[in-house]
């Protein structure tokens, strides 16, 4: 069953000519978690609002557990629609302690039991008589995520969750948001414009830009096979290069040599393209085709970054990302030779 249905819905905000969102259909199957991604002001938010309630659609109608809650003649407010909303500030009740902040709103007979489940769920048991302002940032977001449970919604909406907690925080609160979520039984639909956050908590990632979708998939989809350039630039490190399609062969011959590529047999021979190169898939071989000269680094920990130079004959040069292992020594004006792997490499 679809928890969410949402069918050629758009929206435009007064004062604007441009739709904040233009023609979404979308499906989300009950207990998946996907990520609305993009950047500031492609639609995801409004995409949010409009599924909460919180904005009425100017086309289009939406659907929650196959009940239809908005459309061209029909709107049902946020109260009856059986969602669940996690603000980005968490938005916790300064004067009510935590027992009470969960609770807050829910009425029926069981609401002790509910709020004592839905704490023990979210491990927060122990701190039920504590305040707000006595709790850490991660405990404040399970506490906002306990009160968006309790009610048993039909979806939990989380607006930008992981924005106001600092890196190491960050890490831990999406395995453990996830986790909740999943041991809940929820279906949730999250906003991010962070793509490790949409990479690390979802089951499926719809890539948003001037509110229209691009690509609608799993992370390792998204990651591996992105629908465009747009995609394959927002959703982590690449370098984009022109190409053309050989026949015969699942490659595509570049500027600097021919490329193994994964999703060839969809295109046309001989087509022109772009082709996107992952830097996990430039790896370093003494025996590699291809050479280039290190112009610069970046120790990460996990990586060493690198930019290379390929010289392309004619004065013309080719600038590359590509990932060294964090144990190897490289400098810059290091001449290397590398082979390029299809794992991460797709047609854009």
């Amino acid at each position: 069953m679809n928890a969410i249905q949402l069918k050629s819905v758009s929206k435009t905000y007064l004062g604007t000519n441009k739709p904040a969102v233009n023609d979404i259909n979308l499906s989300v199957k009950q207990g998946d978690i996907i990520t609305l991604l993009g950047p500031s002001g492609c639609g995801k938010s409004t995409t949010l609002r409009l599924i909460a309630g919180f904005e009425r659609t100017d086309s289009g109608s939406i659907s929650l557990a196959e009940n239809l809650v908005s459309d061209k003649s029909k709107w049902v407010p946020p109260e009856n629609r059986g969602v669940g909303m996690v603000f980005q500030d968490f938005a916790l009740f300064p004067h009510l302690d935590v027992f009470n902040n969960v609770g807050f709103g829910y009425k029926s007979k069981d609401r002790t039991k509910r709020v004592k489940e839905v704490l023990e769920l979210v491990g927060l048991s122990e701190l039920a008589k504590r305040y707000p302002h006595e709790l850490s940032g991660g405990q404040q977001q399970r506490v906002a995520l306990a009160r968006a449970l309790a009610r048993r919604p039909v979806v939990v909406l989380l607006d930008e969750p992981f924005s106001s907690l600092d890196a190491d925080l960050r890490v831990q609160m999406r395995l453990e948001v996830k986790r909740i979520i999943k041991e809940a039984g929820a279906t949730a639909v999250l906003v991010s414009h962070d793509q490790k956050d949409a990479l690390a908590i979802s089951d499926r990632i719809v890539v948003i830009k001037d509110g229209v979708i691009q690509q609608n998939g799993t992370p390792r989809e998204i990651y591996q096979n992105p629908a465009n350039k747009f995609v394959a630039n927002f959703v982590g490190e690449t370098n984009i290069l022109k190409g053309v399609v050989v026949e015969g062969e699942a490659c595509v011959a570049t500027s600097f040599g021919t490329i193994p590529c994964r999703n060839t047999p969809n295109i046309k021979a001989k087509e022109q393209v772009y082709v996107s190169i992952r830097p996990g898939s430039i790896k370093k071989d003494e025996n590699g085709p291809f050479e280039g000269r290190v112009l610069d680094t970046i120790y990460t920990g996990q990586n060493i970054d690198a930019k290379i130079e390929v010289d392309l004959g004619n004065g013309t040069k080719q600038s590359l990302l590509m990932h060294f292992h964090p144990d190897e020594i490289v400098n810059d004006g290091d001449i290397v030779r590398f082979r390029v792997l299809p794992d991460f490499v797709a047609v854009v």
